[in-house]
């Protein structure tokens, strides 16, 4: 046993290095070229502003580092979407910051780049966080307005996003660092306060030489919508700053000076780390999908004093639901079992599967936590539900369907991690992407998809097998295990975290020893938000 906890350890370790590694290449945005081109016109980089507004760059929560990431190749790229996102403090406030990033394409807007500026804009809103935008973007890349332009989820919905928060009281501010052109124009003037940095902060609906074709008209951007001009005669800024820092500085000002937050309440005591190393979760963690664990040993790495208190622990074994604390914040947990266990009637169930009895369960501690106000957390290594005549004749759709009905109208927050696999129906049970989790975050050893590689290479190989039967013609052996492999490495590609974070499926991807400062900044940002309604499942089959 020892030695399999000892690779485990070694191939979770060699993961995370790979991990920090990546994480090393995207933080670097345009490249080392493009930094020394932008710090010689006098301005900071997105990263370089955030950690400098903040007060502690270590504390900052990033959120869609990968964005893009494997993207868009064909035009050289877009590292982190072309934006910074993420959660910090400043003045010792916790808020939402958004920061263009330059060296990326000047900053221009992709397709990923708006999804990723209204996760951000969500979280801001789903937890009445103040907003901070950085703005320093060159507008919508031309080649693909396309795919960013017109539809609902698009450019222009961070605009009306806007107007809605401030409706909600939501405090935005903007500091105009670089380019700020046609309809990006409004996001910074829609903001509760618009600052603009002197000598490189620029804002119109048209430059220079669009003006010229349109109109006419010869002037220099500057004249056009410089920081004197929108500071002095239009009064479209609020004030101007000699550099990055000086507005910077402001920002901090105004933070200092904010009234304090109402917050829901939730129940928060004197953080206790867990009796267990925290990097003897790298050893109780097997990388390798196939290998039976014990997930309750896996959350006492993670839990206050590694104090797990299980709900209906000898029934329905094959989802772990307890209370617990994480930095303090109570908790509850709903978690797949994924060793084999013995059911109430004897019988064997499989790790990682959910059955009628534990979805049943899970449902009814769902609502528990919902009545004491207790955020959930979902910790994700599942393979779906259980299958076959008996699951069939034994009403798992029923049950399935009621733990589900009570995820999605759970109205206490909800925070989703994806420690190992992710698979169909699951995914939505465990509080998927599609389920409104304030944060979903992923270990390297995640994947996430209808079915495992192997699973969905099977089923597609009898496809193919059948399709070519139809056609008169039998597939060797050969050919049928080329095929299979052909199908399973295509597959597998797409099982990645690297592939779900690129698409902002996930949050990003963390160290599991991250994982508890994770959920406690999520819960800290969620007591922002009180909650304003009671939950109600509708119409659920009992």
């Amino acid at each position: 046993m020892n030695i399999q906890l000892n690779k485990n350890e070694d191939t979770n370790k060699q993961l995370v290095y790979k991990l920090n590694e990546r994480l090393k290449k995207v933080k670097l945005g345009g490249g080392e070229k493009k930094i020394t081109s932008h710090h010689k016109k006098g301005k900071l980089t997105a990263r370089e502003r955030i950690d400098y507004l903040i007060d502690d760059p270590n504390d900052f929560l990033e959120i869609g580092a990968f964005a893009a990431d494997g993207m868009y190749l064909d035009v050289g790229g877009c590292p982190s979407a072309g934006v910074v996102t993420g959660i910090g403090k400043i003045a010792d406030r916790q808020c939402v910051i958004v920061a263009n990033d330059a060296t990326v394409k000047a900053g221009a807007w992709f397709p990923m780049t708006a999804k990723k500026n209204l996760r951000a804009q969500e979280i801001s809103l789903e937890n009445k966080l103040p907003i901070v935008y950085l703005v320093d973007s060159a507008g919508v890349f031309l080649p693909m307005q396309d795919e960013i332009f017109p539809d609902k989820e698009h450019f222009g919905r961070q605009f009306r996003n806007n107007a809605v928060m401030s409706s909600k009281g939501i405090v935005q501010i903007a500091a105009i660092m670089g380019s700020c052109v046609a309809g990006g124009a409004y996001l910074p003037i829609m903001a509760d306060e618009a600052l603009i940095v002197e000598g490189t902060g620029s804002v119109f609906l048209a430059g220079s030489y669009l003006v010229k074709s349109a109109i006419g008209e010869n002037i220099d951007n500057e004249t056009l919508g410089g920081a004197s001009t929108h500071c002095e005669i239009s009064g479209v800024t609020d004030n101007k700053f000699d550099n990055d820092e000086a507005a910077l500085d402001a920002i901090k000002k105004i933070f200092d000076k904010m009234g304090n937050p109402e917050n829901a309440g939730f129940n928060r005591s004197k953080s206790k780390l867990p009796q267990k190393e925290l990097e003897s979760i790298y050893r109780e963690f097997p990388a390798d999908r196939g290998i039976q664990y014990d997930m309750v040993e896996v959350i006492q790495c993670l839990v206050d004093n590694s104090g797990f208190e299980q709900y209906k622990e000898s029934y329905g074994k094959s989802l772990i639901c307890g209370y617990g604390r994480i930095d303090g914040w109570s908790v509850g947990i709903v978690a797949n079992q994924r060793k084999v266990v013995k059911s109430k009637k004897g019988e064997m169930q499989m790790g990682g599967v959910i059955y009628s009895d534990s979805a049943d369960k899970a449902a009814r501690f769902i609502m528990n936590c919902n009545q004491r106000k207790i955020p959930l957390v979902f910790l994700h290594d599942v393979n779906g539900f259980m299958v076959g005549s008996r699951a069939e004749h034994g009403g798992i759709i029923k049950d399935g369907a009621k733990m589900v009905n009570a995820v999605s109208n759970s109205v206490v927050p909800k925070f989703s991690i994806i420690l190992g696999s992710s698979y169909g129906a699951g995914n939505y049970a465990m509080c998927g992407k599609a389920y409104d989790p304030r944060l979903i975050f992923a270990w390297p050893t995640a994947e996430i998809a209808v079915m495992s590689g192997g699973s969905a290479a099977k089923t597609l190989l009898q496809i193919e097998i059948a399709s070519a039967k139809a056609r008169g013609r039998e597939l060797t052996e050969e050919e049928q295990q080329a095929q299979f492999k052909k199908i399973e490495d295509a597959y597998n590609e797409k099982l990645s975290p690297y592939y779900a974070a690129s698409r902002l499926w996930i949050d990003g991807i963390i160290d599991p020893i991250e994982t508890r400062k994770v959920i406690s900044k999520g819960i800290e940002m969620a007591n922002h938000a009180p909650i304003e309604e009671r939950m109600n499942v509708g119409v659920i089959q009992t």
